[in-house]
C-alpha cells in the first residue's frame, strides 16, 4: 500500500485499484469536525478523479468507526454548531450535508469497514456506503433523539433506504444501540467478520471485497450502481427508460466485448474502462 497522505483528520492511501479513506480523529472517536468534513469531500473527489482507483474502502482509526457529531462542540456551541436557529440551518446545509450530496454523486463502489461503534451521523455515513462489513465490536445507533436532536445529515432517508422504513423508524424513535449480530440479521451490514483474534481481519476482508469489485468492467459497474440508486425513486417507465439508456452505453463498450470473450474462453477479463 502506498504511504498514506494525511490532511489533518482524514488519511488517504491507495493499493492498486483500491483507495482507503480513514477517518482519523481517534481521540474523539472519529466524530466530525469542520476540517474532517472538508477533507472527506476532498478524499472522495481525489478517488473519483483518479482513473486508477476503481473502488474505495471507508473506515475509522482506533476503536470506533465514527461517533457522528462532536458532543463537546455541541455543548459549547462551537464551530459548525455556532449561531441562532437560522444560522444553524444554513451551517447544516453548507457543511455536514455536503457529505450525503457528495456520496450520492460518487459512482465508484464504496465498501464501509465498520471497525467499532457507528453512532448518529456515523451510522448514517455507513449507510451512505454501498456495502457494509462489520467487525465484532461494531455497534449501530441512530441516537439523535437521546440528545434532543433529529438526524440532521439525511440519516432518516439513508437508514430507511438501507433497512426499510419500519426498522428505521424504530431505531430513530427508540435511539437504541444495535449489536453486530442484530445488524447482520436486519440487513444493516452485509457481512460480519470475526476479528476477535485478528484486528486486521476486517480491513483485509473489506479490501478483498473492494478488489473483487475493482476487477469488474468499471463502466458497467458504475452505471449499474447509478441505475440501482436512481431507480429507487422512479416510476417503472422511468426506470426502464434509464435502463435502456445505460444498456445502450455499456453494450457498445470495449469492456463488454472483452467480458463476453473472457466468459466464453473461460479466462479472466482484462478491462480498460472503455
Amino acid at each position: 500500500m502506498n504511504e498514506a497522505d494525511r490532511a489533518g483528520d482524514v488519511r488517504y492511501a491507495t493499493d492498486g485499484p483500491v483507495a482507503t479513506i480513514t477517518l482519523d480523529r481517534p481521540e474523539a472517536r472519529n466524530a466530525y469536525s469542520e476540517a474532517m468534513v472538508g477533507e472527506l469531500i476532498g478524499a472522495l473527489d481525489r478517488a473519483a478523479d483518479d482513473p486508477a482507483v476503481r473502488a474505495v474502502v471507508l473506515t475509522g482509526a482506533g476503536k470506533a468507526f465514527s461517533a457522528g457529531g462532536d458532543l463537546k462542540r455541541m455543548r459549547d456551541r462551537a464551530g459548525m454548531f455556532e449561531g441562532d436557529a437560522a444560522t444553524l440551518r444554513q451551517r447544516y446545509i453548507a457543511i455536514i450535508q455536503q457529505i450525503p450530496r457528495r456520496m450520492d454523486r460518487f459512482d465508484k463502489p464504496i465498501v464501509a469497514a465498520v471497525n467499532g461503534p457507528a453512532i448518529g451521523a456515523g451510522l448514517d455515513l455507513a449507510c451512505m456506503c454501498d456495502l457494509r462489513l462489520a467487525g465484532r465490536r461494531a455497534r449501530f445507533g441512530s441516537t439523535f433523539v437521546k440528545v434532543g436532536l433529529i438526524p440532521g445529515d439525511g440519516g432518516a432517508f439513508v437508514l430507511a433506504r438501507t433497512i426499510g422504513f419500519p426498522r428505521a423508524l424504530e431505531m430513530i424513535m427508540s435511539a437504541r444501540i444495535v449489536g453486530a449480530d442484530e445488524a447482520l440479521a436486519m440487513g444493516l451490514v452485509h457481512r460480519l467478520i470475526d476479528d476477535a483474534d485478528d484486528p486486521d481481519a476486517l480491513l483485509g476482508a473489506a479490501h478483498e471485497t473492494a478488489r473483487g469489485l475493482a476487477a469488474l468492467p468499471p463502466v458497467a459497474l458504475q452505471l449499474a450502481k447509478r441505475a440501482a440508486y436512481r431507480s429507487w425513486s422512479m416510476t417503472l417507465d422511468e426506470a426502464l427508460e434509464l435502463a435502456a439508456t445505460y444498456q445502450g452505453i455499456t453494450q457498445r463498450t470495449a469492456d463488454h466485448v472483452e467480458a463476453v470473450s473472457a466468459l466464453l474462453e473461460k479466462r479472466p477479463g482484462r478491462y480498460t474502462g472503455r
